[in-house]
């Protein structure tokens, strides 16, 4: 099923690349003077994103969002390429315009979702979300809709059924779905039925997303893929504004884009699918009740990532360490109150072992974990292999 996806994208990437390539040069004039509504991706012959919305066949509100959209830039000036992007979903909400955009911005290598409101006599972008994973934002089939004080959803035509928040079926119109109470900062679980079609012969029961918060501020995206339902379980009792946080793991190592800072676009940290958890033990400070000690996981554009979550024992809130990118030797700023800690992990074997800097006080010390208290200058803690020593430093401001 995973290759039958790949196979979905790669010709979505070609399609992409040929549109780019014919504006280029001479050819630039065929530009089309307005964006097509309904995004050309088909599954079989099934279209997966066919013109929906009561304003779908507008003339004057389809050239008034095109205008918008060519108006618009990202965060680091990109503009979308209007022949590789689509109108997804055009018509009125409670009584307001709303149409939903697919924006192909090459440079960036990134998709966006931009969600356009009428103000007077034109369209504005009111929100614009970065698809940060390396497919493609039209080969979704669940899309995030953001209203005050509630979800909606924008489903493909591949989806039967979809489930919110609790299990319960959303009745939809022309693809798009009612109003959904989502906390502000928690993950709750959205879950689509897939139909039969040529990429998913059998169809698809339960096609996992999480819903990371009403809170989600722009560009980040609001949906993760959780296929296995390890994300819903990793993220039960964690605050999701927390995680988003500029220390916290999802949003603490920003995006460069061509060697340069990227401060207004998705961190490189954000995730997009396979979230989830293990536990690294138990952890006793100062003669307290031992708390636990776990290591989240998950997959961003830019590789897997990872962090520690600290869970104090009587329920109080957890800690969380800001990301580290996958590596031999994990390193972690944990920030207790009272007590801020480094913990390093690593997957112990007996070719392995840790050296520690001269006097430093080990207050976790077993197989493939470390802790010990934040040094205030920073040192370099080394771990030894077969064949192959990795060097880490931490501390410090």
């Amino acid at each position: 099923m995973a290759s039958a996806r790949r196979r979905g994208m790669t010709a979505t990437a070609l399609l992409t690349l040929l549109l780019t390539a014919t504006a280029c040069g001479p050819v630039v004039d065929r530009q089309p003077r307005a964006l097509r509504v309904g995004y050309d991706s088909l599954d079989g012959s099934l279209k997966v994103w066919p013109p929906r919305g009561s304003l779908a066949g507008d003339a004057a509100a389809t050239a008034a969002v095109t205008e918008a959209v060519r108006d618009w830039r990202s965060p680091v000036d990109g503009r979308a390429h209007l022949p590789s992007s689509g109108i997804l979903w055009s018509g009125a909400v409670e009584g307001t315009p709303l149409a939903l955009v697919a924006a192909d911005v090459p440079g960036e290598s990134a998709s966006w979702l931009l969600q356009l409101t009428r103000d007077g006599d034109r369209y504005r972008v009111s929100h614009a979300t970065e698809y940060t994973d390396p497919g493609y934002l039209v080969y979704s089939d669940v899309l995030p809709v953001q209203l005050p004080g509630a979800r909606r959803y924008l489903t493909s035509a591949r989806v039967e059924r979809l489930l919110g928040p609790g299990g319960r079926a959303l009745a939809s119109s022309d693809g798009l779905t009612e109003a959904v109470a989502v906390p502000a900062c928690r993950a709750v679980e959205v879950t689509a039925t897939l139909r039969p079609t040529r990429s998913l012969p059998r169809g698809r029961s339960a096609d996992r997303l999480l819903d990371l918060g009403t809170a989600t501020a722009d560009p980040r995206y609001p949906l993760v893929r959780d296929e296995t339902g390890s994300g819903r379980r990793a993220l039960t009792g964690l605050d999701t504004c927390v995680l988003a946080s500029e220390r916290g793991p999802f949003g603490s190592l920003p995006r460069r884009i061509d060697d340069r800072d990227a401060p207004g676009s998705a961190p490189e940290s954000w995730p997009s699918a396979g979230i989830s958890v293990r536990s690294l033990g138990e952890l006793a400070l100062g003669g307290g009740d031992p708390a636990e000690l776990e290591q989240l996981s998950w997959d961003s554009a830019t590789g897997r990532m990872t962090a520690v979550v600290y869970r104090p024992a009587g329920g109080g809130a957890p800690v969380v360490s800001p990301a580290d990118r996958s590596a031999t030797l994990q390193t972690y700023a944990l920030p207790v109150p009272g007590q801020p800690l480094v913990v390093l992990s690593w997957r112990a074997n007996r070719d392995t072992s840790l050296a520690v800097p001269p006097g430093t006080s080990r207050l976790v010390d077993r197989p493939g974990l470390v802790v010990v208290p934040r040094p205030a200058m920073k040192q370099t803690f080394s771990l030894a292999g077969a064949g192959k020593t990795s060097y880490r430093s931490v501390g410090g401001r």
